[in-house]
């Protein structure tokens, strides 16, 4: 059965209001929280940032029930690889099987570049991803560690360590890097709400060698009261992610988000989030991307109305999904 999660957006909310509204996600019937990890919001209008390894946390004390999943990078700009195991496996220890899988990426500028290196082509930045990722294996199995390469670590150990190990999922927006992913990461997280284009991710993913791997998917949808209103809280929230290309992995900054999605028209929105007034629409079209095979989807929000949605999926979306 797939389990669906509340996405956890810290671009868009404030740390003290996301713990408020996953505790709200938890009584509501969710199954799990999913975490964005900036250092930037995608623009400045958004307004946020919490650092999600301490918000983590919190949560995972202040709501017991849910599983809950990040998505960091593991590349050696914001985070050793040998940081990011430490956070992993002390939330994994402190509580036991409620973080089952983490995703991992290869970065944006905005948030990774900020440490003064250079930003490299999408394949050197792939490269470090993939030895970040062993790195993180390694530490997270007790082994110590010395590794010279795109990154580097040296006597790295991980003392504190939980009974079940978190897996290493790959992040993949396209066919290419899906496929890629399938040789060595643990699962495929992907993004999207067309079954059609998810339906060619994944088999990628499965031909490249992720046959019999978990696979988990984010949504971007948003539910309001009119569908004009939906769009309209789309468009506000979420036009900076429609740029295109690299943009979105070369920009460095949430000004230069700003400028570049201006000419993002709110009708523009409808090829990547789903819009909708209808709650029982929203979960027909959620449906058929659990019908994929998806362990995970996350449900995210990208409109303002947090409470609004919660409360719908609580009373409508996930029962119908749930049957």
């Amino acid at each position: 059965m797939t389990l669906f999660s509340y996405h956890v957006s810290h671009e868009q909310f404030s740390p003290r209001d996301l713990l408020s509204l996953v505790r709200e996600a938890e009584a509501a019937g969710f199954d799990a929280a999913f975490s964005s990890d900036h250092l930037q919001p995608w623009s400045p209008s958004q307004g946020q940032s919490g650092f999600a390894w301490a918000w983590l946390g919190a949560a995972m004390a202040s709501a017991a029930r849910l599983r809950f999943g990040a998505i960091s990078v593991p590349g050696g700009w914001r985070y050793s690889p040998a940081v990011l195991a430490q956070a992993v496996a002390t939330l994994g220890q402190m509580f036991p099987g409620r973080l089952p899988w983490i995703a991992l990426g290869s970065g944006q500028a905005m948030n990774e570049a900020v440490t003064g290196g250079p930003w490299p082509e999408k394949e050197e930045r792939n490269a470090r991803l993939r030895e970040g990722a062993e790195i993180m294996r390694a530490l997270l199995a007790g082994e110590t560690v010395t590794h010279h390469g795109r990154v580097s670590v040296v006597n790295a150990r991980i003392w504190s360590r939980p009974e079940q190990p978190t897996r290493l999922v790959g992040a993949a927006t396209s066919e290419r890097t899906a496929e890629w992913l399938g040789s060595w990461a643990d699962g495929l997280l992907t993004v999207g709400t067309d079954p059609g284009t998810l339906a060619r991710t994944v088999e990628a993913f499965r031909r490249g060698g992720g046959e019999g791997k978990p696979i988990y998917l984010k949504a971007d949808l948003c539910l309001a009261r009119t569908e004009e209103e939906a769009l309209r809280q789309a468009h506000e929230g979420w036009r900076f992610n429609l740029l295109g290309g690299d943009v979105n992995w070369e920009l460095r900054t949430p000004a230069q988000f700003e400028a570049a999605a201006r000419f993002v028209r709110p009708e523009d929105m409808r090829g990547a989030v789903l819009v909708s007034a209808d709650p029982a629409e929203v979960a027909d079209r959620i449906a058929a991307l659990a019908a994929l095979g998806f362990e995970s989807i996350d449900l995210h929000q990208v409109g303002g109305d947090q409470r609004a949605f919660i409360a719908a999926c609580g009373e409508r979306v996930l029962p119908q999904l749930r049957g």
